[in-house]
């Protein structure tokens, strides 16, 4: 991991990428000489956290500095910024999970910023208020304040997973009307389900590699009784309302996903009314 730093291979490749970067955090930690002191930041306070992300975890690993001029290596990269406080996770000083989202929105993707936001508020590692105090530290005009105001504007406690937080942050940069999360729905025979989006008349459904939760391990039997239920699910809601279905590799091509939901009806608007910031122009 690092030098004098070891992981098993076999247990490093059995680690999720979230988990091999916060491995590398703790590696730095104990292999500088000041680790002990270091405020880990940004991604690798996001890795230690345990939160998901979209895009790719970076080689590098980043710590909290207040003066110009610190210098960093290959791994170890300063971040200048205002003091935070800060947590101690397994012996690692991390920023708070508010201060960690404004600092990857002001730093990093608006993906990767939301799907943290969204998890934080979903597992109630910080609260909305929270979100917006941090917001309102950083000074007007600050590089990439603007873009940490649109995170703290679209992050939804309800969005229940990286995929459907990645949803989100495509249809409001195509201006897809705003949905509702988690819709309730109920038939004659009760309870049907909640979907992940509603627009009137259209549910929209995210379907991630663990949307069946079928049981690691589970028998074809055992599958097959759970995608039989998912399917007569299915089918009650159809009756209901039109139907969207979408994967992972449709978000990875934006252009698909705007095809499926143009096909029920759903298309972009002229202005964008997610929030004030939809209205401006230029990509956020």
């Amino acid at each position: 991991m690092r030098t004098g730093v070891w992981v098993p291979t076999s247990a490093h490749t059995e680690l999720l990428p979230v988990d091999r970067h916060a491995a590398l955090v703790h590696a730095t930690a104990l292999t500088h000489r000041r680790g002990e002191h270091l405020v880990f930041v940004a991604d690798s306070a996001a890795a230690v956290l345990g939160l998901p992300r979209i895009t790719a975890w970076p080689s590098v690993v980043r710590h909290l500095v207040n003066r110009r001029g610190v210098s960093g290596s290959a791994v170890l990269r300063p971040l200048l910024g205002r003091p935070t406080e800060y947590l101690v996770v397994n012996g690692v000083r991390v920023s708070t999970p508010a201060r960690t989202v404004v600092d990857l929105a002001r730093h990093g993707t608006l993906e990767d910023a939301v799907t943290a936001a969204d998890y934080c508020l979903r597992h109630v590692l910080c609260t909305p208020v929270e979100l917006n105090a941090e917001l309102a530290l950083v000074p007007a005009g600050a590089p990439g304040r603007a873009r940490a105001r649109t995170v703290v504007e679209l992050a939804d406690g309800l969005s229940m997973s990286p995929g459907e937080s990645f949803s989100r942050v495509l249809m409001f940069r195509h201006r897809i009307p705003k949905p509702r999360l988690q819709m309730t729905f109920t038939d004659d025979a009760g309870h049907v389900g909640d979907a992940d989006f509603w627009w009137e008349g259209v549910v929209g459904e995210f379907d991630g590699q663990t949307k069946y939760r079928i049981p690691p391990g589970a028998s074809h039997e055992e599958a097959g009784k759970v995608l039989w239920a998912e399917k007569k699910r299915e089918d009650r809601l159809r009756r209901l309302a039109e139907v969207a279905r979408w994967v992972w590799a449709d978000l990875k091509r934006p252009e698909r996903l705007l095809a499926i939901l143009a096909d029920k009806g759903i298309v972009p608007e002229r202005n964008s009314t997610w929030i004030d910031l939809g209205r401006r122009s230029g990509p956020v």
